[in-house]
């Protein structure tokens, strides 16, 4: 068979810890996958930025399109020099050359891990990946934001027709295979009205092709404020860039914390796994991150992939090491350091019949 080839980039701080801690757990997997599994690992970030002048060299972009998903680390983007330096974004370049349009966050609570708000819920935000007020990713040659005078800052909000309705069939595919069916379409269309009207009507068209999936809108403030409320209330969300990015890390805190959460980048013909959270260099190099959130990733890309025996076997060790307090890493009220954390997965997934 075909092996399956994946690309791991470390990235920076915790990067290089929970890739390890992902890898090992992809290695316990291969019993499920059924086929070979080659891993190249290649260097992208502050490492890439001293040793070749960029974060995101050249022939890095070009294994990622050869591969058949990307596991992306943590990045220390903010810190970077400007990209006249070599200071790029990882994350937006390969998200921009790879077109993945999606980004895919569920948020779901744990059994035994305590949820700020209580109660349990378990939600998915589609976030259109390629377009909004990022600056980095509208505009075909320079940036999306610019200063004509001192004192007085532009930003260009790029909608098209042709991106929210390939996100919002994305939601909608997503929903029929969810138990609930369900999908609300996030905007502020009241204000924005030729964007988010832009957005709106074109969910509303591909909401009428799917009749068996409940739809509803929802103003982006009030899905805040009903996601602290009574967060069960949703099952698919689907939004524009910025609106996403927000309320997923809302979402996620809401179900314990980023290090819980996985996150998906997906197009039509690549997929890159990304942890949900920051690069944390401040604890760095000391065993303490937790790698839930990118091992969740490469949960959600081998299902991308079609390995879903893989991916519930993973799901599985994850639930198994999160219910018991002497399994889970310390920012859990755990004991274990991201080594320890890995092991025990891997044990738990060899007591688990292929």
């Amino acid at each position: 068979m075909t092996p399956l080839r994946l690309l791991a980039l470390e990235g920076d701080g915790i990067g290089p810890e929970i890739m390890a801690a992902a890898l090992a757990v992809l290695q316990a997997l291969e019993p499920f996958i059924g086929r070979t599994v080659e891993v190249r690992s290649m260097t992208i970030g502050f490492a890439a930025l001293e040793a070749e002048g960029t974060t995101i060299p050249e022939p890095v972009i070009a294994a990622a399109r050869a591969a058949d998903g990307v596991l992306l680390g943590p990045v220390s983007h903010n810190a970077y020099p400007p990209k006249e330096e070599g200071g790029l974004n990882p994350s937006g370049v390969l998200r921009r050359e790879l077109e993945l349009y999606a980004n895919i966050r569920p948020a779901r609570t744990w059994p035994g891990v305590p949820a700020p708000m209580g109660g349990e819920f378990d939600l998915v935000i589609l976030r259109e990946n390629l377009e909004g007020f990022y600056a980095d990713r509208n505009m075909h040659l320079g940036p999306g934001e610019f200063m004509p005078v001192p004192g007085v800052a532009l930003a260009i909000r790029r909608i098209t027709e042709a991106a929210c309705r390939r996100i919002a069939e994305a939601a909608f595919a997503l929903a029929e295979a969810r138990p609930a069916r369900r999908v609300t379409a996030v905007h502020k269309a009241n204000v924005l009205r030729v964007s988010d009207g832009l957005f709106l009507d074109t969910v509303r068209e591909v909401a009428a092709s799917h009749p068996g999936i409940a739809f509803e809108e929802v103003l982006v403030d009030a899905a805040a404020a009903h996601l602290v409320r009574d967060p069960a209330r949703f099952d698919v969300i689907v939004t524009t860039n910025m609106f996403g990015d927000i309320l997923s890390d809302l979402a996620s805190e809401l179900a314990g914390g980023l290090g819980l959460a996985g996150s998906l980048n997906a197009g039509a013909a690549h997929a890159a796994a990304q942890a949900q959270h920051g690069s944390a260099p401040d604890i760095a190099g000391m065993d303490l991150a937790n790698p839930v959130s990118l091992i969740l990733s490469l949960g959600m890309l081998l299902r991308h992939l079609g390995e879903g025996r893989a991916a519930d076997a993973l799901e599985d060790a994850v639930r198994t090491a999160l219910s018991s307090p002497e399994k889970r890493t310390r920012d859990l009220g755990g004991r274990l350091g991201t080594r320890a954390f890995a092991d025990a997965l891997v044990a738990r997934i060899g007591e688990i019949t292929p």
